[in-house]
């Protein structure tokens, strides 16, 4: 089961399950209320018939029930009143018609404790079965309304893989016949040419981005040292953009992490620091701990919070290549966080 698949399959699956594992304890909660109150209505219904029994001196069969005559006063008696102990169950009852000496009739709490204790067993051994059976339920159901998405996702997945081949051959031929045409003189300040060397290139990275993507589910992760990959790529952009000031201060990182879609991330960590950067500006990379940071000095960005939707862009950016970065980044489980201000923008990515 894939990543996205998995997140979906258990989100469903604990909304459905956690929805019934509510109902049935709810359920187990008031049936023991209801079930202990009718305990002590037939504790009190013993209590009741013992006082009847000496009353009427009939003999008592009851070993757990004593009695003693007191005099006291109770003001507003009832004879609905019962006293719950730690060791006992007590109720007072008139001894005669002036309610000036009363039987205090004492009945011992450990029968009581012992089918209390056995309520309580039974409805959690009952509410566990319950609990199982509809996780059981949950799963089944969960997979089956799921399947139909699936499917989807496989087709789309078979016709991203299929179309992300096709491209390879016609990209390939566009950069070649750039190559020759670069050769000519006349055409070397050509603004159409231009255009189409850009935008070639920009079809290019969006062909990398979709091929590191669709390998999301199946990563081999290895112990990679992070500032070895950054100082490689940092090289390769410092020949690009010569206006710009690279800096980098890194110490060895370990992370175990695919290399490929590292160096996506990084990638296109750096191209954005790059573009959206000012003239003579500077691009620095450094860590802190488990934490990479990749710093410039351009503008800052309006909507932080919202720079990795996928539907979200600025400055005529396209927006894919943060929202890739993001997804990345969760398949491998990075954390990645963006800090803009007047004074430039920083991401940072703490590698677990």
């Amino acid at each position: 089961m894939r990543h996205h698949e998995k997140r979906s399959f258990w989100k469903f699956f604990l909304a459905y399950f956690s929805s019934v594992a509510l109902l049935i304890l709810v359920a187990g909660h008031f049936y023991y209320e209801q079930q202990y109150e009718q305990r002590i209505k037939d504790e009190h219904f013993a209590i009741i018939n013992y006082a009847r029994q000496l009353k009427m001196h009939e003999p008592t069969t009851a070993k757990d029930i004593n009695h003693t005559v007191v005099m006291k006063q109770i003001d507003n008696f009832t004879m609905d009143t019962l006293i719950i102990t730690d060791t006992s169950i007590e109720k007072y009852i008139p001894a005669n018609k002036w309610h000036t000496h009363y039987m205090l009739i004492s009945k011992d709490r450990t029968r009581f404790d012992a089918r209390i204790q056995a309520l309580r067993i039974q409805i959690i051994a009952i509410q566990v079965v319950l609990l199982m059976l509809f996780a059981l339920i949950s799963l089944l159901l969960t997979n089956n309304a799921l399947r139909p998405m699936r499917e989807a996702i496989q087709k789309l997945d078979k016709f991203t893989k299929d179309l992300i081949h096709d491209l390879n051959t016609p990209l390939t031929t566009i950069k070649l016949n750039l190559k020759l045409l670069e050769k000519e003189p006349s055409l070397k300040e050509n603004k159409a040419l231009n255009r189409i060397e850009k935008s070639s290139y920009e079809i290019s990275e969006l062909h990398e981005n979709l091929k590191i993507l669709l390998e999301e589910d199946t990563f081999q992760l290895v112990d990679i040292d992070v500032c070895l990959i950054a100082e490689e790529l940092v090289r390769d952009y410092e020949v690009i953009y010569t206006n710009l000031h690279f800096t980098l201060e890194c110490s060895p990182l370990q992370s175990r992490l695919n290399e490929n879609a590292l160096k996506q991330i990084l990638h296109n960590l750096l191209l954005n620091a790059c573009k959206y950067n000012t003239y003579q500006g500077s691009v620095r990379i450094y860590n802190n701990g488990k934490t990479l940071y990749i710093q410039n000095s351009g503008t800052s960005i309006e909507n932080p919070e919202r720079i990795f939707e996928r539907s979200y862009s600025e400055q005529s950016s396209s927006g894919i290549g943060l929202d890739i970065v993001k997804r990345l980044c969760d398949a491998m489980r990075i954390s990645i966080k963006v800090d803009s201000t007047s004074k430039g923008t920083t991401f940072s990515l703490t590698f677990s």
